[in-house]
């Protein structure tokens, strides 16, 4: 041994001598065991110089992703409410044209299947109902805005025909020829006959004319004959009191109006529905009274 040098030995007791405890590191830096017992001897990593060419390079190991954590359980949807009501435009018990255009609005969506009355009964408490219901609205019957806003968008507006699809049109303005004089007044813009002397109505009941191939004429023309229990001679038909006007057409009482309303249409007679008014004016009219059939 040179001089200078120390040997192995008496480094080890040196560090003895100085009562220093050694720690020994393992290859990954942790401690050696707890019992006392040396763990594994520290390595150096070699410089890329030492590496070996054959010694493959170590690949990092990939840490596996934790799966996340699983969600809360969610609790049902609470249902959303129901709408609250609007203010109420029409209720049972009301009557009036808005209650005609609610029955013919109804109508049109198949809700209503009667004619439009104008009289807000139990048959349109039912229809409305069933229309709130179906569309998610509060299911009271009674129309509020709300339910009056939701079907004003789901349909048009109702024509004359439709707002009165079971009769009881009020009359159109009278014609001029029908204010003198004692005139059957016969307006087919409104379906009604209105028997009128010398400019004043004494009565008016609904009517209906004659199909698209048979129309019922058009103009001014006189009652040539009266006829209490009529029968058609061309159709063998039963024509209650009926007043000839023009060729063979005449107003007079009809069963099938009575029982179909607007459904069926004549042969060119204007017909009525109702038998009492129709006897009651077959008794007031004469020969050589005044018809005019307008638009």
């Amino acid at each position: 041994m040179g001089r200078g040098a120390i040997s192995a030995g008496a480094v080890a007791a040196l560090v003895l001598v100085a009562g220093c405890k050694a720690v020994a590191v393992d290859a990954e830096g942790g401690p050696g065991g707890e019992d006392g017992k040396p763990g594994r001897t520290a390595t150096r990593t070699p410089t890329p110089a030492e590496a070996s060419p054959r010694t493959p390079a170590r690949t990092p190991t990939k840490t596996p992703a934790r799966d996340p954590a699983p969600h809360a359980p969610t609790s049902a949807p609470t249902p959303a409410p129901a709408p609250e009501p609007g203010k109420t435009l029409m209720a049972k018990g009301d009557a009036g044209k808005q209650v005609r255009e609610l029955q013919a609005r109804l109508r049109q969506i198949a809700w209503f299947g009667a004619n439009p009355t104008g009289t807000y009964g139990p048959v349109t408490v039912a229809a409305v109902k069933g229309f709130q219901a179906k569309r998610g609205l509060a299911v009271t019957g009674v129309t509020d805005t709300g339910t009056w806003q939701r079907l004003l968008g789901m349909t048009r507006e109702p024509t004359r025909s439709e707002l009165y699809a079971g009769g009881g049109m009020p009359p159109a303005k009278p014609d001029k020829r029908c204010l003198t004089g004692r005139v059957l007044c016969i307006a087919k813009s409104s379906r009604t006959l209105t028997w009128m002397i010398d400019g004043k109505a004494m009565s008016t009941m609904d009517v209906r004319f004659g199909s698209q191939y048979t129309p019922t004429r058009e103009g001014t023309f006189d009652v040539y004959w009266k006829s209490r229990h009529h029968v058609s001679t061309l159709y063998d038909t039963p024509m209650p009191y009926a007043m000839f006007f023009s060729g063979g057409q005449a107003v007079h009482f009809s069963a099938d109006f009575a029982a179909r309303g607007y459904a069926g249409g004549s042969h060119g007679c204007v017909n009525v529905r109702d038998e009492k008014k129709i006897a009651s004016l077959f008794a007031q009219v004469r020969k050589g009274d005044r018809v005019v059939i307008y638009k």
